[in-house]
């Protein structure tokens, strides 16, 4: 198990959250595997392809997670990772488990662990990630929230493929509702994509007329 690379890098030089493999207390807990004294195996895919593994021993309070890692094409090195588990009361019953970021110096309390490229688990914080949704512009925004509606309406995701008809059995003052709030949505896309147009055509100018000054 190690990092998934660099990844795609914002602005402010951070990677997002969709860049790196997560670990869900979550789901473990909704999948009845955090029961004291089990053994599982727990995989990560891409493209139905499966890219690394981990097995998972649990305790009481802790969970260990023992794994192989290689750096730099290195030899495989294997590594127990202790984290902590912690379970809370919910407000209507039952009870909400919690990870503790293993990381030196933090212990969060948090749902999601993210593997660092050193193979190292911590929380989001300590990784320096943000959510990808944090650095959308308005465009993205509704180009997320297009394709969102597409999928709803069984389209063809991307606000450039024709729209589609209505889905059997869904209401057509609500297949109206969701065509009316796409055809918003895929308008402020196609109005932010026609500005990064124009600013691409203005950069082309700009270094073309450079070079051409100074032929």
């Amino acid at each position: 198990m190690g990092g998934i690379g660099s990844g795609r890098r914002s602005q402010c030089g951070k990677n997002t959250t969709d860049n790196y493999r997560s670990l869900d207390v979550r789901r473990l807990q909704r999948d009845g595997l955090l029961t004291p004294g089990n053994i599982f195996g727990w995989e990560w895919y891409s493209n139905k392809e499966k890219v690394a593994s981990i097995i998972i021993q649990t305790n009481a309070d802790r969970l260990i997670l023992k794994y192989q890692h290689q750096s730099e094409g290195g030899p495989w090195q294997p590594r127990e990772y202790p984290v902590l588990v912690e379970w809370t009361g919910c407000n209507f019953g039952g009870r909400r488990a919690w990870f503790h970021c293993p990381l030196q110096g933090c212990g969060r309390r948090v749902a999601l662990l993210y593997v660092g490229h050193a193979g190292v688990l911590a929380c989001r914080h300590c990784h320096k990630l943000v959510y990808a949704c944090q650095r959308e512009g308005a465009d993205d925004r509704a180009s997320r929230r297009a394709n969102t509606i597409r999928r709803q309406l069984g389209w063809k995701v991307g606000v450039l493929n024709p729209a589609g008809g209505k889905p059997i059995g869904m209401h057509w003052r609500t297949f109206e509702r969701l065509k009316a709030e796409h055809h918003a949505f895929a308008s402020l896309t196609l109005a932010g994509l026609e500005k990064w147009v124009q600013r691409i055509k203005m950069r082309r100018a700009r270094l073309f007329g450079d070079l051409d000054s100074g032929d």
